[in-house]
């Protein structure tokens, strides 16, 4: 059975219940049917290894800070020739939920310069921000060691092929160069 959003895993917490005097500690360590449905979702192969520990910890009377380490061994498919590439990712995460973090409601807003602040949930699902980390931090071109792109050259039947140096901007500056060079010797 393929596995669904359904087996994604969740570990929520409710911030209203979180002791305010300390941390509380959080250990996920998703399941195989789990990490399946963790691959699916971000549309990679496979995650082999996925462990996320940390803690939130209050921050003032209503504020929450999450610190947590991420590790990972994933297997992606190859940018050029889609064989798999596996990697290890150990990320260290950090949140901060402010509640009182004002609303934007503009249609086009800046990205703050701080991107780890979020507006505090009454929910937090400390699951959820293991699959986001994990998906910011996952190798956005992945290359299998061996991979060459190669050259295509198409050309009409009994012309030259225009190769990639060609195609260059100054290209032809060289041909004409040369040139002139051969005609300035021929003219001595």
């Amino acid at each position: 059975m393929e596995p669904t959003l359904a087996t994604l895993p969740t570990h929520t917490l409710r911030l209203a219940d979180l002791a305010t005097r300390r941390p509380t500690q959080f250990s996920l360590t998703p399941t195989d049917k789990e990490r399946q449905a963790i691959a699916q979702t971000l549309d990679i192969i496979a995650v082999k290894k996925l462990t996320f520990t940390g803690e939130i910890a209050p921050k003032g009377k209503a504020d929450w800070t999450l610190h947590a380490n991420l590790g990972a061994s994933v297997t992606q498919a190859c940018v050029v020739s889609l064989d798999p590439v596996n990697a290890r990712i150990d990320e260290p995460v950090r949140r901060q939920f402010i509640a009182d973090l004002p609303e934007v409601d503009a249609a086009e807003a800046e990205m703050p310069e701080d991107d780890t602040i979020e507006r505090t949930p009454e929910m937090l699902d400390v699951a959820a921000v293991m699959i986001e980390a994990l998906s910011l931090a996952l190798p956005a071109f992945p290359r299998a060691a061996d991979a060459e792109l190669g050259e295509m050259v198409y050309t009409e039947p009994g012309k030259a092929a225009m190769s990639d140096d060609d195609a260059k901007p100054f290209a032809g500056l060289g041909a004409l160069r040369d040139a002139l060079e051969k005609k300035g010797e021929s003219d001595s």
